[in-house]
């Protein structure tokens, strides 16, 4: 018999994370990497979990979690996108919940590019009256 698998695909800044929830446990695999060697920061291993403590399903469903692509915080990020959109899949009654905490809004926050003329984005060359 197949092992039905949720899919959801997460985005935050340079980094995309796809999600697949298949039932178990309660395990976070990211990259073949168990969540507690890939984030060394609780607060992140804190975010990533966040979706699934919200819906009361921590221990229903195994993350198995590719991501690529920007630093650790934006893949966090990415990840809990990612299980969000999966865990609509398994029930579609979770989404006011998921919508209200804000799981479901792709964060839109990019790193602006450079400017002809400018040094960076922003940044001017020094300016001299003489």
């Amino acid at each position: 018999m197949a092992q039905v698998q949720f899919y959801g695909t997460g985005r935050r800044k340079e980094s995309v994370a796809r999600v697949r929830l298949v039932a178990g446990d309660g395990r976070v695999v990211i990259n073949g990497r168990n969540i507690d060697d890939y984030f060394g920061l609780e607060t992140l291993k804190a975010i990533v979990r966040q979706p699934l403590v919200l819906t009361n399903t921590t221990d229903r469903y195994d993350v198995l979690v590719n991501v690529s692509g920007g630093g650790f915080t934006g893949q966090a990020g990415a990840i809990r996108h990612g299980i969000a959109r999966a865990l609509l899949k398994v029930d579609p009654e979770l989404r006011p919940s998921l919508k209200k905490a804000g799981f479901l809004t792709r964060d839109p926050r990019m790193k602006e590019r450079k400017k002809y003329g400018l040094k960076a984005a922003r940044r001017a060359p020094q300016f001299s009256k003489r």
